[in-house]
């Protein structure tokens, strides 16, 4: 080979970083078609996706005391996880929840490259293991469709067009009322399914919708998905360093790379230059260039080499999981201390998170004071202070409510109807007086703290304050009291 095309090759090989492999020079978009890919990590995401469409499928239908698995109901802002309901008041929660998630990805992609995106990622178990391969099974791999998209408007080409888009509508329409189900629940979907149009024409209309947007990226959207609109992947080129596990291209062992002639002596790398790294690659990336953003991790290209590697008696695991350290310094891959200390930290958070799922009450109680209120001298010498009170019942029980006093000698009179209940899922309020013999006050503001209690059943402590005269006016003021009350009952005598 002259120098000329020798650079040229070289040039050509630098340049892929300067486009998008979906995009050609004049802008147009460049349609992936990935032959099929066979082999032990294929075999493995099957049933890997097998095991999470199942889940997907199925935790809309189960119920724990009545109440959805999952629930994330943006619209009226109620979202139940693992049956527990969680209302406005747990947004700390919440906000713990997203810092564990946002730590967990930077230090689980440290670690494990884009493993989610190539095994458990919905839009590639959706993409690759259900629409790409109803796609193979009705038009056939690589070459036949390309056949088929070149080829006239025949009649076979127009019922094979028909039934897979068909099939891919109705997909769409089925994964949309899943969808549906996480944020209404499935029994009000089911109202939608069943009762006439007029009564439910916001919620199909979404269905509608939404069925128009999966089809829409199952079928023609497609990689496109994760090259321009996933945040994730282009996070990867921050989150990645060279000891982060990716799907990785030998270069070591493979290069430079010659394509192989029949009993002639090999004196260049294992690499042949096949380019079947390449033909079944969904994201139409070449590895052998290094890690990509465009990388999903789906290790067809590994299936795809090793398949090479046996066919020419040439050991597997040219491309494999690797770092980019592992195979500078060619150390197999290891469980090291920087890998542990992060599976370590990621346990830790998620126990924590688990932890303050696991010990969060099932009611929220708010007592003060009335606002504009001052304390209330009552005829016997009393002191009252008028309070308001919200309980926020989370679970899905009616259950009774009394307040009572604790470490303090007094009482609490509900205004209105005393026998109060707390309905499910529903917000009680109401007012009560706390009245108190004016000798337990000894300031003019005290802590005090009101216990609420079902039954015998005790639900929660609220601390609030007390106001009243206080200090020595308060004992003087008492004292008076007692001694009128004593004269009083003297001269009736």
């Amino acid at each position: 080979m002259s120098d000329n095309r020798i650079v040229e090759k070289m040039e050509k090989e630098k340049s892929f970083r300067d486009s998008v492999s979906t995009i050609d020079e004049k802008g147009k978009r460049v349609w992936i078609t990935p032959q099929k890919p066979a082999g032990r990590y294929y075999e493995a995401r099957k049933w890997v996706s097998y095991g999470c469409l199942a889940i997907l499928f199925l935790i809309p239908f189960i119920k724990v005391n009545g109440n959805p698995l999952l629930l994330l109901n943006v619209l009226e802002r109620k979202f139940i996880i693992f049956g527990l309901i969680f209302w406005p008041q747990d947004f700390f929660l919440f906000g713990l929840t997203m810092l564990t998630f946002v730590v967990f990805i930077v230090l689980f992609t440290s670690i494990f490259g884009r493993l989610w995106c190539g095994w458990t990622c919905p839009q590639t178990v959706f993409m690759e293991m259900v629409f790409r391969r109803i796609e193979y099974l009705i038009e056939g791999d690589a070459n036949q469709q390309k056949a088929l998209n070149k080829s006239e408007w025949t009649s076979e080409k127009i019922t094979k067009k028909t039934v897979k888009h068909v099939i891919f509508y109705v997909i769409s329409f089925i994964i949309a009322n899943t969808f549906l189900a996480y944020i209404i629940g499935i029994d009000e979907l089911y109202k939608i399914a069943t009762e006439p149009i007029g009564q439910h024409t916001s919620g199909f209309l979404a269905i509608l919708i939404f069925s128009g947007v999966f089809y829409g990226v199952f079928a023609h959207f497609r990689e496109q998905v994760c090259l321009v609109v996933c945040p994730y992947g282009r996070l990867q080129g921050v989150l990645l360093d060279k000891n982060s596990i990716v799907v990785a291209y030998d270069y070591v062992r493979g290069e430079p790379r010659k394509h192989l002639k029949k009993n002639e002596e090999r004196r260049a790398g294992d690499c042949i230059d096949c380019h079947q790294c390449v033909k079944v690659c969904p994201t139409g990336i070449d590895i052998r260039n290094g890690t990509q953003l465009e990388c999903i991790n789906c290790t067809a290209c590994i299936d795809a080499c090793d398949h090479i590697m046996d066919s020419v008696n040439l050991p597997k695991g040219l491309i494999r999981y690797a770092s980019e350290d592992g195979i500078a310094t060619k150390k197999p891959l290891r469980f090291t201390t920087r890998i542990a200390l992060y599976t370590g930290l990621l346990t830790i958070l998620l126990i924590g998170l688990g932890t303050g799922i696991a010990l969060r009450s099932d009611t929220e109680t708010t007592i003060l004071r009335t606002p504009g209120m001052l304390f209330q001298k009552q005829p016997d010498g009393t002191i009252s202070n008028l309070y308001n009170f919200k309980i926020v019942n989370k679970t899905t029980e009616d259950f009774p409510l009394e307040f009572k006093l604790e470490g303090l000698n007094g009482n609490i009179k509900i205004v209105g109807d005393s026998d109060l209940k707390a309905n499910n899922q529903a917000i009680t309020e109401g007012e009560f007086f706390i009245i108190v013999d004016p000798s337990e006050i000894k300031q003019r503001k005290t802590k005090i703290k009101v216990i609420v209690y079902s039954g015998e059943n005790k639900i929660e402590t609220v601390k609030t304050s007390f106001m009243g005269p206080g200090g020595k006016h308060q004992t003087e003021e008492h004292k008076e009291n007692k001694e009128h009350k004593e004269n009083n009952e003297h001269k009736e005598h």
